[in-house]
């Protein structure tokens, strides 16, 4: 059995808080609990996945014969965060040490930047996002 919990930030955690109790009190004597709590990092918006998938490598894919999108990715991926070598079947390849999945906003914002920067450096530009894209989306939505 595996569950999570979000206690907001700056709101009532008190439902919350009941409710992680009356599971800790419901769980069987006879077996051993582990607890983990860190700190919840909102991960990168869909807005942010249709950027970069969207506006930041379509310009990229464009200068490079015989590469798709997940192809630039799998590179951008490796060459920002570092690369491992597996090995099977007497080969060896490489993949990225990290995931653009796993990134928190934040995380997202740099890794975006690097792309730009490196896009940059091979003389092709790619757009900033809108800093407003999220009145955008709330306008249309209404």
């Amino acid at each position: 059995m595996k569950q999570s919990f979000i206690l907001p930030a700056a709101l009532r955690r008190d439902s919350v808080i009941q409710r992680i109790a009356h599971l800790l009190a419901s769980l069987p004597m006879d077996k051993a609990w582990r607890l983990e709590l860190e700190e919840h990092k909102s991960k990168r918006t869909t807005q942010q996945n249709r950027y970069l998938w969207g506006v930041c490598y379509p310009p990229i894919a464009k200068h490079l014969d015989g590469w798709d999108l997940d192809d630039i990715h799998e590179y951008m991926l490796g060459e920002c965060f570092g690369w491992e070598t597996i090995k099977g079947f007497g080969r060896k390849r490489l993949r990225p040490l990290k995931r653009s999945s796993r990134l928190n906003k934040s995380e997202f914002s740099d890794y975006v930047g690097f792309i730009q920067r490196r896009a940059a450096e091979h003389g092709i530009f790619i757009p900033d996002a809108d800093p407003d894209y999220w009145e955008h989306d709330r306008v249309e939505a209404a």
